[in-house]
């Protein structure tokens, strides 16, 4: 019987997989050897994509004439600096005494793809069996499931074509774009700025990005301010104070008027002033309506990267590369489930051992409570048929989850790291606890013939949210109430632009059990309140990662956004990658303290550029759609030749489309002196 052979993602992986398969071992230069395995890595990609100089020193020198660049038959080479460690796999492929080899690299596409060019350039051992590991987590007990049910590598054929396709897509693009871009409109840029910014960088994910953010600074710059003025009355009763707004109804003054911002606001302050005027003679005013009703807050879904890197740029100040840095190292440290995932559910075979996390959360002594009272109840036995399990919505990986393992590792985390792995922690505990339930009140209190609406919430059941109680909230006592944002992190609940809401104090709260319609109640006074409607919100680091991962939702037409649902600017294992290099170009820049992004005065000229001569590469809408083919590829419903064919042609049509272009140096220059009056 000969010896197994496992190419891992990198050295700390290998020795995990080592510690699994539970043999004595010995290390040596490159790999690991024991009775029955030989266990190796690599250390990233090990070979890459020639330069078109390869293929032809002709290519070498930037010139219109040798593009579109477009090789029939794509070369390939061994990255120079890490070629020792291609070596010892390449040797190590070919021992006569290995009969199977298991690729164990990283579980996704970008794995798949390193893996593969590493056997295509080391050649095939036609005496072994060439299978794949496909794993969620990095526990023993999952390391060898993973072995175990190892499948044929054939059966990731699709996976891997759409790995060599994406990569021949940013090639192709990026090497005529660029080269087309630069030689045209380069020099006037280079002119405009200085010596050193005559490169063009544009990319099929990168640019589409960068127009987003451009496109959003722009929609605030050109926002056309509306300042409204509203009116609150304070009212006494019972020796508690409440606040009430005003709102236009049928038996308003005001009703017939235009002078209004909606319903609620006067478009001049006079109008404003000059009706608290009016009500001038009132000194008591009558409940007019008690309304109660129950709202029902379910616990959110589970995290995938995206939500999770979202989440710690908002609350933490942590940007997506660093996220994704430290949800990388607790997977590796065993504590939680493989990061790189667009799911936020769970499959069927994870959620019937989920009592195995569980129990070991609980050995976490904050946590121990919430445990215990989860296991004590029957929400692990509901689990497989709640909306947080659903095998559909699931692809590669199922969500980010705590497996309750890995602890001891716990103590050596960062302070970052120990904030991330407990907000994954509550999330996933937040799923075993009912709804929290809130009741709420609206009062309508008459002064005279206008009204004034009063909205309140207070937390009838706790619910979900007695979990989300952060050590580290930002705002304590909000923490301390339970009260929380959308996403169920807690903080500071907005109130809207039209409605007043407030969580009712203890006092209050009695006050307003015991109105009925008909009290009278006592106006203290009525002021007006000054507010502008606001412009749009510019991007943070968390913010555009969830935008490019749900980009359909950016798309105005109903039909195409239909056609791409589910599809996003690149991977969950890129975007934070695409966001620093873009940062790292100059086209965007970065407040870290805030995590706020904005375009700089070079990303807005590059993107004039791009607007005039390949306008497409700034559409979410091509972006999102080359992303679904690729998934179409991976799931065996498009063929790599058709997808080749249309890239080939959309890289022919464009990069001639700029070749052919006429520049006027006049008309750029005008347009780069317009973005340049904003910096």
């Amino acid at each position: 019987m000969g010896k197994k052979l496992i190419i891992t993602e990198k050295p700390s992986v290998a020795r995990e997989f080592a510690k699994a398969i539970g043999e004595n071992t010995k290390q040596y230069d490159g790999y690991i050897e024991s009775q029955n395995y030989i266990i190796t890595w690599c250390v990233g990609h090990l070979v890459t994509m020639c330069y078109p100089d390869a293929y032809d020193e002709a290519y070498k020198k930037w010139s219109l004439d040798t593009i579109p660049f477009i090789p029939s038959e794509y070369k390939y080479e061994v990255i120079d600096n890490v070629r020792k460690q291609f070596e010892i796999i390449k040797r190590l492929f070919h021992r006569e005494d290995v009969d199977v080899i298991y690729n164990a690299g990283d579980s996704g596409r970008e794995g798949e793809y390193i893996q593969r060019l590493v056997k295509q350039e080391a050649g095939c051992n036609p005496n072994a069996i060439w299978k794949r590991v496909w794993i969620d987590s990095q526990t023993e007990d999952e390391i060898r499931r993973g072995i175990n049910e190892a499948k044929d590598m054939t059966f990731y054929d699709n996976l891997s074509e759409a790995a060599y396709l994406r990569a021949k897509e940013d090639y192709l693009m990026g090497i005529n774009f660029s080269r087309a871009l630069t030689l045209k409109f380069g020099w006037p840029l280079k002119t405009f700025l200085g010596a050193d910014k005559s490169v063009i960088a544009v990319g099929r994910v990168m640019t589409c990005v960068q127009g987003m953010v451009v496109n959003r600074e722009r929609e605030i710059r050109n926002f056309e301010k509306t300042p409204f003025y509203k009116l609150q009355a304070q009212f006494g009763y019972d020796g508690a104070t409440y606040i009430g707004e005003w709102k236009r109804t049928e038996e308003s003054s005001y009703k017939d008027t235009t002078r209004l911002y909606k319903d609620s606001g006067f478009l001049n302050e006079a109008d404003a002033k000059a009706h608290i005027a009016s009500l001038s003679e009132y000194d008591t005013a009558v409940i007019e309506k008690v309304e109660k009703s129950k709202v029902t807050k379910n616990p959110p879904l589970l995290y995938n990267l995206a939500e999770l890197q979202n989440d710690c740029s908002k609350l933490f100040k942590i940007s997506p590369a660093d996220t994704l840095k430290i949800a990388q190292e607790l997977y590796e440290k065993k504590m939680t489930t493989y990061p790189r995932t667009d799911a936020r559910f769970l499959s069927t075979a994870v959620a019937k051992e989920i009592t195995r996390n569980l129990r070991g959360i609980g050995d976490i002594a904050a946590m121990k409570p919430f445990v215990n009272e989860i296991l004590e109840g029957d929400a692990v036995k509901k689990l497989a048929k709640s909306k947080y399990v659903n095998d559909k919505k699931i692809t590669d990986h199922y969500a980010i989850i705590p497996t309750g393992q890995g602890l001891a590792n716990y103590a050596s985390l960062s302070v970052d790291a120990k904030k991330v792995y407990e907000i994954i922690v509550r999330r996933f505990l937040g799923i075993f606890y009912p709804a929290a339930i809130y009741q709420k009140i609206t009062l309508e209190t008459k002064l005279g013939t206008e009204s004034f609406f009063s909205n309140y919430k207070t937390l009838a059941s706790e619910g979900y949210l007695k979990v989300m109680h952060y050590s580290f909230a930002t705002d304590k006592q909000s923490a301390d109430k339970g009260v929380v944002s959308e996403n169920g992190v807690a903080g500071k609940e907005m109130a809207s632009e039209d409605e007043l809401e407030q969580n009712a104090d203890e006092k209050l709260e009695k006050l307003i059990g015991t109105m009925k319609k008909g009290i009278s109640v006592k106006l203290i006074e009525i002021s007006v309140k000054e507010g502008v409607k606001s412009p749009p919100k510019r991007y943070n680091s968390g913010s555009i990662i969830l935008a490019m991962e749900n980009a359909g939702q950016l798309i105005e037409d109903e039909e195409l956004r239909a056609q791409i649902k589910g599809s996003g600017i690149g991977t969950s294992a890129t975007r934070a990658e695409i966001l620093s290099k873009l940062i790292n170009n100059g086209y965007l820049a970065l407040n870290k303290k805030t995590q706020i992004i904005t375009p700089t005065l070079l990303g807005e000229l590059i993107y004039e550029i791009v607007n005039g001569a390949i306008k497409p590469l700034l559409d979410p809408k091509l972006t999102a759609s080359w992303e679904k083919g690729l998934t179409g590829v991976a799931d065996g419903e498009i063929s790599s030749d058709e997808y080749l064919r249309k890239l080939n042609d959309f890289v022919e049509r464009r990069t001639n489309y700029v070749k052919k272009q006429w520049i006027d140096n006049s008309i750029l220059d005008k347009k780069f002196e317009e973005v340049k009056k904003n910096y």
